[in-house]
């Protein structure tokens, strides 16, 4: 796996690493090639289980909006399988450069289709379980080679994401399946974070400290599966303990002192991790909280705060490296950053006082963060275009 490093104080990534972008090359020497034109169905798929989940999570929140009964119902999954689930699976397999990785994502985004349209529902469970276990064989093959703890934690997000799915298959709610889901992901960034974090900060016994992290949140998920309030609790304990390791040990903490796109990155990352410790101080807490609004912050608090600021700080690295497009930094990019924390704010404080209206305000105002940060990675390109081919004498298909 390839290393993680995220800048090099100077305003341009380098090696980026997983969902953080893993990849051997910089991203102008991926975009030499040319565009991966055979690599856009699957992308596509994942930005139709983003649109699906955020139309039909709009709908949950705000009266007179109507939407199919599917997306609404599968608003959790979409988001964390169909779109984030494809993401990452996609992400591994160009990492992995076999073809036959390719399978995991195409699996996931069909999965995602199928449960958006609630044609063959369980065939899309059963396709987002087995894109899992697919997922599974993609992180043992660079294990073999070099194991470590960072791939070591992968694997258990992978696993996580596996368990949730089978359980899902004997008829579980999703709402049931949160902790396998919020491992799969606190564990897939976490041990994408640990190489970088190593090469910068650590030794061995703090590399053990967050195996240890990723541990319990992993064995809160499995006690979950029969006493959720303990599992939720159990889980929210090793989420606040990841969260603090990552904001002790995480290289962004030199980044966010340089400029440019590791200072993004850097900015990005700091604010998920605050909200990871948050969402884990409800959790451990509340456990699985009954009341709705309580519900609705300690989940969105992760998958938002945290999930979501993770994409935002890792598209400029994750999009050249898979589908081989040039996408330069630029500061047009805080603006959905700063909509998306501000939104969260206002649903979280919401919730806290039971104000619907606060809570259905902050839920659009994070969607449209969402849908505001697409539109800026293109606007990112298109305004750095210029000052690129001045640098080439006006060829922009010189410009790195």
């Amino acid at each position: 796996m390839a290393s993680g490093r995220t800048g090099n104080g100077r305003g341009r990534a380098v090696a980026p690493s997983a969902m953080t972008g893993s990849t051997g090359r910089r991203p102008e020497e991926r975009s030499a090639a040319g565009p991966a034109v055979e690599r856009l169905p699957l992308p596509a798929g994942a930005a139709l289980s983003l649109a699906a989940g955020l139309y039909g999570g709009v709908a949950r929140l705000a009266d007179g909006v109507s939407a199919p009964s599917a997306s609404a119902a599968q608003h959790g999954p979409l988001m964390v399988l169909g779109f984030l689930g494809t993401l990452i699976s996609l992400e591994r397999a160009v990492a992995l450069r076999s073809r036959w990785a390719y399978l995991a994502p195409a699996l996931a985004a069909c999965g995602g289709l199928l449960a958006f349209t609630g044609v063959g529902e369980p065939s899309g469970r059963l396709a987002l379980t087995a894109a899992a276990a697919w997922l599974v064989a993609i992180h043992l093959v660079p294990a073999r080679r070099r194991p470590g703890w960072d791939t070591a934690l992968q694997v258990g997000g992978s696993l996580a994401w596996y368990a949730g799915g089978m359980l899902w298959l004997t008829g579980r709610p999703p709402a049931d399946l949160v902790p396998w889901f919020a491992a799969f992901l606190v564990l897939t960034i976490a041990g994408e974070r640990l190489e970088p974090a190593r090469i910068a900060f650590t030794g061995r016994l703090a590399t053990g400290g967050l195996a240890v992290c990723g541990a319990v949140v992993l064995a809160g998920a499995a006690v979950s599966a029969w006493t959720g309030g303990a599992g939720w609790r159990i889980t929210g304990i090793g989420m606040l303990a990841t969260a603090g390791w990552l904001a002790r040990y995480d290289i962004v903490r030199r980044t966010v002192r340089s400029t440019g796109l590791p200072r993004y990155t850097a900015v990005c990352l700091l604010a998920g991790y605050a909200w990871l410790a948050a969402a884990g101080a409800l959790w451990a807490v509340h456990g699985r909280p009954e009341w709705s609004f309580a519900y609705d912050a300690a989940l969105h608090a992760l998958f938002i705060g945290f999930v979501i600021s993770m994409v935002f700080g890792h598209a400029p690295v994750i999009l050249p490296a898979v589908l081989r497009i040039r996408l330069p930094y630029h500061p047009v990019l805080y603006p959905p950053l700063v909509l998306l924390h501000a939104g969260l704010a206002v649903r979280v404080a919401g919730d806290a006082v039971g104000d619907t209206a606060a809570r259905t305000a902050g839920g659009v105002l994070g969607g449209a963060a969402i849908v505001l940060f697409a539109g800026c990675t293109v606007a990112a390109a298109r305004l750095t275009r210029p000052a690129a081919a001045r640098r080439t004498g006006g060829d922009e298909e010189g410009t790195p």
